[in-house]
């Protein structure tokens, strides 16, 4: 179990949507220091949190922001992008390689530079914000993104579970925050998810359901495909 009273935790993607929810939550139960990282370090508001910059994407400013956040406990991998490649047939190759880049290559950087980070203070908890389309294909490449980092999520809950870092996965469908604006859908409040990730944590859950979508979508994974997916259905 971990508290999340008196640690030291560092959001990836802090300034911003879900990320800066998370922080703001951090500080409400208590965190004794939250680093909230952004490409742009001056987008972080939060009058508390600690900003650094930070690119998940490359391996030096990576290693950097593991050389000065030295007392983390926790970390957050909530760093994300979308650019709208839904198509494998027609999509920019290089879309697909960015979104791949971000979402799935930039948590690994991250996570293999902190996780001795957290070792030496004394184990602590990783936590991954996957999407409810971890589990279904259909949103091109960032569907394919997400399914990757599950399973990155699921291997590694494996491998750092004797090291003292437990692994949380947190699965949601839209949320109200920037990436989702063009979405006419139901959302969730940023700050909700940000609550049931956290208990989430402190509870030592393997994965956190945060939305009834992603509850019925993982339900549904057992059943026929085209329960999941009505367009096969349309298409007889």
């Amino acid at each position: 179990m971990t508290s999340i009273k008196d640690s030291v935790v560092l959001v990836t993607g802090g300034s911003r949507g879900l990320g800066k929810a998370l922080v703001e939550e951090l500080y409400a139960r208590g965190a004794a220091k939250v680093y909230a990282t952004a490409r742009d370090p001056r987008t972080v508001t939060h009058p508390d949190a600690v900003p650094l910059a930070l690119e998940v994407t490359d391996p030096r400013s990576v290693a950097a922001a593991a050389a000065q956040a030295q007392d983390v406990t926790v970390l957050i991998n909530n760093a994300g992008v979308s650019l709208g490649a839904t198509s494998f047939l027609d999509s920019p190759v290089e879309d697909v390689r960015r979104e791949f880049e971000t979402n799935f290559f930039g948590p690994l950087l991250v996570t293999r530079a902190f996780v001795p980070v957290i070792e030496r203070n004394g184990g602590g908890h990783l936590l991954n914000v996957h999407s409810v389309l971890s589990w279904v294909g259909v949103a091109g490449s960032y569907s394919a993104t997400k399914a990757a980092f599950w399973s990155q999520t699921n291997t590694l809950r494996l491998e750092l579970r004797p090291r003292g870092v437990g692994v949380t996965g947190l699965h949601v469908g839209y949320i109200d925050t920037d990436m989702a604006s063009a979405v006419d859908a139901p959302k969730s409040a940023p700050r909700d998810v940000a609550a049931l990730a956290l208990d989430g944590v402190e509870a030592g859950a393997y994965e956190v359901l945060a939305d009834d979508l992603s509850r019925r979508v993982k339900a549904g994974l057992s059943g026929d495909l085209a329960v999941l997916y009505p367009q096969l259905e349309n298409a007889n």
